[in-house]
């Protein structure tokens, strides 16, 4: 009688670390999304009023959340690898939305450009800090289930974004996101830390030192591989979406395209290309495959997207849905990432991979500026899509395949 009830409390548990991972995402990619939806209406409340100091200031502060989830980053990464990973998890989600809470009362862009910069640090840190900590307490076979689960719903917090984005003032929309962590941190006493964590605490071995990424040069190839194979997935939604109103000119679209409805029927994709790439990840017991798969699928869409003319605006609408779809296989490129490497330093690598090919759109957005320039904006996203797929799918190829691969080994140091 007392074994069911062991069994029952475990499996009650491994949900509630599955759903406080989830929710975590859910708000980290809420404020993430809400910042480019709410970023023109809270700089013209704050005075700022000219089409130019609207570029500028908001190319300002867009770059310090960069900055700033850059940075964290690997901040994030080693603390979870020496302090664990549900310190980073909850730690992150605190600093994020306390900085939401704060950007609702500022008055000047030197203020609103630091809580962004804080804003950012604490977003780098709650999607590698939940997935690492899912991918170790799951049984091997069931992993990407929970990773599955944690970006589904995590995306939809795009959704929401949207929605009150539109219908509530921006600092109101700030109010509510912070408010949204700050709730979910009352889970905390329903979540415990990873056994495999605990476990190395007790040894005398070197934890999350990033710089041991660099010292082989099979690790850190590895660790390339894994940051390349995930580019696709921020060059559709960094420049496919985020330029899509001046792609609707381009192609003919009849109607003027709404950036802010494209990101929307976008992460809309993202949502069912994160469940169905998990799904299938599962059944055919391959991450390596489904990812080649969605990256193929992506390259098409993308072809569609591009090469097509004349579309009407719900068509546009809908091949933007069709992009997130192709594109999404977030959550089993993040799980790769945590599979691929050991315990003293998996939780540094998970966080540190997805916020590099974040911060990959800096450098695709500024050639992608370049090639619209010199041969046009279609050839243009062209030539770099072509580009990042080709990289993608030759990382992932040689990337090896890590479903059901037992994630208790330590990396050698």
């Amino acid at each position: 009688m007392i074994r069911p009830q062991k069994a029952s409390e475990k499996h009650y548990l491994l949900n509630v670390a599955v759903i406080v991972a989830a929710l975590g995402y859910f708000v980290d990619i809420y404020d993430l999304v809400l910042f480019s939806i709410v970023r023109i209406p809270s700089l013209i409340s704050l005075g700022i009023t000219a089409p130019e100091a609207l570029l500028e200031d908001g190319v300002l502060l867009l770059n310090m959340q960069m900055a700033g989830m850059l940075l964290g980053g690997i901040a994030w990464g080693i603390l979870g690898d020496k302090r664990g990973r549900i310190s980073v998890l909850f730690g992150s989600i605190f600093l994020y939305s306390v900085a939401n809470i704060l950007n609702g009362f500022v008055q000047d862009i030197p203020t609103y450009a630091l809580l962004r910069f804080i804003a950012g640090v604490g977003l780098a840190g709650e999607l590698g800090a939940g997935i690492t900590l899912v991918s170790e307490v799951l049984p091997k076979e069931k992993r990407g289930y929970g990773t599955m689960i944690v970006a589904t719903i995590g995306i939809t917090g795009a959704l929401l974004a949207g929605i009150v984005g539109e219908y509530f003032g921006w600092r109101t929309a700030y109010f509510i996101g912070g408010g949204l962590g700050l709730l979910l941190l009352l889970l905390r006493i329903g979540v415990y830390e990873s056994g495999m964590f605990n476990s190395l605490k007790e040894r005398s071995i070197t934890r999350g030192n990033f710089l041991t990424l660099f010292t082989s040069a099979q690790r850190f190839w590895k660790y390339l591989k894994c940051i390349l194979t995930g580019v696709p997935i921020w060059f559709v939604v960094g420049v496919l979406i985020t330029f899509s109103p001046e792609f609707g000119i381009a192609l003919g679209v009849p109607e003027p395209v709404s950036a802010a409805k494209a990101v929307s029927f976008c992460y809309l994709g993202l949502v069912f290309g994160d469940f169905a790439s998990g799904v299938l990840s599962q059944r055919f017991k391959s991450r390596k495959n489904i990812v080649i798969a969605f990256i193929l699928l992506t390259g098409l869409v993308m072809t569609i997207y591009l090469f097509g003319s004349n579309y009407s605006l719900t068509q546009f609408y809908t091949i933007c849905v069709a992009l997130g779809f192709a594109s999404g296989y977030w959550a089993v490129f993040v799980t790769i990432a945590a599979e691929q490497f050991g315990t003293n330093i998996r939780a540094t690598v998970t966080t540190t991979v997805p916020n590099f090919v974040r911060g990959a759109v800096v450098p695709l957005t500024i050639a992608f500026s370049s090639l619209k320039d010199s041969v046009g904006i279609v050839p243009g996203a062209a030539i770099l899509a072509a580009i990042s797929l080709c990289i993608a799918l030759i990382s992932i190829v040689r990337l090896p395949e890590s479903f059901g691969k037992d994630l208790n080994f330590l990396e050698p140091v």
